[in-house]
């Protein structure tokens, strides 16, 4: 099995710097820009895919849809963004000085109140992992989501990166590959 993570495309509020979580914007004509490149890349590679998982959030799901038009697309809850709590749509330019802290080493400084820790993220993004054992092994899977949803899968696939994927950039739609063989998960890798 290969798992296709791909964070969806551009939004308005990416476009502002405008941290977005939960807020269900959709994608801009950037955005779908961004997620046919994508489609295009992969289809020249080969790559087809049985299954698709999406977050609920329509910049995920029409990411998803871009890519995988074909393939009915399946809308689970632990994908959908860390909940950011009253610091939704804060501006990522002016931090609050609670945000700049969290911000600057996530991996040592717990999540300011109201918003979801990351261990959360790290913990549902795991079941949805575990979920993917019955596909079979030959299966190509996309899943659609968001950058700290996406880190989260990416810290849960990697057990040894001690934190490393948090400060990680991820652009819109960029891709991480990974590949399950014997029952076992390999380390994920960029790829687009």
């Amino acid at each position: 099995m290969t798992i296709y993570i791909v964070r969806h495309g551009q939004t308005n509020m990416n476009g502002v710097h405008a941290l977005q979580g939960r807020s269900d914007s959709p994608l801009n004509s950037t955005g779908v820009e961004q997620a046919r490149n994508v489609a295009h890349a992969l289809a020249d590679r080969g790559v087809s895919f049985d299954a698709v998982y999406s977050s609920p959030l329509q910049r995920a799901v029409r990411t998803a849809h871009i890519i995988a038009p074909e393939v009915p697309i399946v809308v689970d809850e632990r994908l959908i963004e860390m909940d950011y709590g009253p610091y939704e749509g804060a501006d990522l330019r002016n931090l609050s000085p609670e945000l700049a802290t969290f911000f600057s080493d996530f991996v040592h400084n717990p999540a300011p109140a109201g918003m979801e820790q990351l261990s959360h993220v790290v913990e549902r993004a795991g079941c949805f992992i575990e979920d993917l054992r019955v596909l079979p092994e030959a299966a190509n899977v996309l899943v659609s989501t968001h950058a700290i949803a996406m880190k989260g899968l990416l810290e849960y696939l990697t057990p040894d990166s001690r934190g490393s994927y948090w400060s990680k950039y991820v652009g819109n739609c960029a891709v991480y590959g990974v590949e399950r063989r014997g029952g076992h998960f390999g380390v994920p890798v960029q790829i687009i």
